[in-house]
């Protein structure tokens, strides 16, 4: 398997590190996908992490070019069940994730299961706290909205509340917190650096060997 990048600012560079200490190889990167070498892109997964306007215009030349994408690209969701459609026409294996990180990954499990159990109870108002750099575009990130969306599964109300902080160089914090009568739970991820999107798009990446469809990351992770 061989792995061409989409996007090749800090994300892209993190990509291309891990993918060497995982002995994948790397058969290029550009800024333009649309002008990457169909040739090469036909042999080869593409993870893209760039902007979402950039990704809505490429969406259709990765389904139809490239042998799998995974997309770590957030800020898009609006358009899935387009995007999805593209895929699966195409035949072409997609992994998306809000956020590739392991330890996010498990968040959302923990979060999933504290919702349902606190649904039985009662009586707890959910809320989501996200902090992010500066240049993050999108707001709320795609990973609180991921969040919410585990908690509306059981505790049912308009909508999860999300603040967002955008200050500074902060890599990504997570807080979600349950407010109840007597007390409050919080369960909170904070990553140390992009290090472990990388490692996780790159681990998603191997998962796309012999995939079919179009899947969350943490619905293969977790299996």
């Amino acid at each position: 398997m061989q792995v061409v990048i989409s996007g090749y600012g800090k994300m892209g560079r993190m990509v291309e590190k891990a993918l060497a200490g995982r002995g994948v190889p790397c058969a290029g990167w550009s800024e333009d996908i649309a002008s990457f070498d169909p040739a090469v892109a036909r042999e080869s997964v593409c993870i893209d992490f760039t902007t979402p306007d950039a990704f809505r215009t490429n969406y259709p030349i990765l389904a139809a070019r490239f042998k799998a994408v995974v997309v770590g690209t957030t800020g898009w969701y609006d358009s899935k069940e387009e995007v999805f459609a593209c895929f699966r026409k195409a035949g072409t294996p997609l992994i998306w994730a809000s956020n590739f990180s392991v330890g996010v990954t498990v968040l959302s499990a923990a979060v999933e299961l504290v919702s349902k159990l606190l649904a039985k109870a009662g009586g707890y108002a959910p809320y989501i706290v996200e902090k992010h750099h500066c240049h993050k575009l999108d707001a709320p990130s795609g990973t609180a909205l991921t969040l919410a969306r585990e908690v509306e599964k059981y505790i049912p109300q308009p909508a999860v509340s999300i603040a967002s902080v955008r200050v500074g160089e902060v890599p990504g914090i997570h807080t979600v917190g349950f407010e109840g009568p007597c007390d409050r739970i919080v369960l909170e991820h904070e990553a140390f650096s992009r290090k472990g999107l990388a490692d996780g798009a790159v681990t998603a990446a191997l998962l796309t060997e012999g995939l079919e469809g179009v899947h969350e990351f943490k619905d293969l992770f977790l299996l």
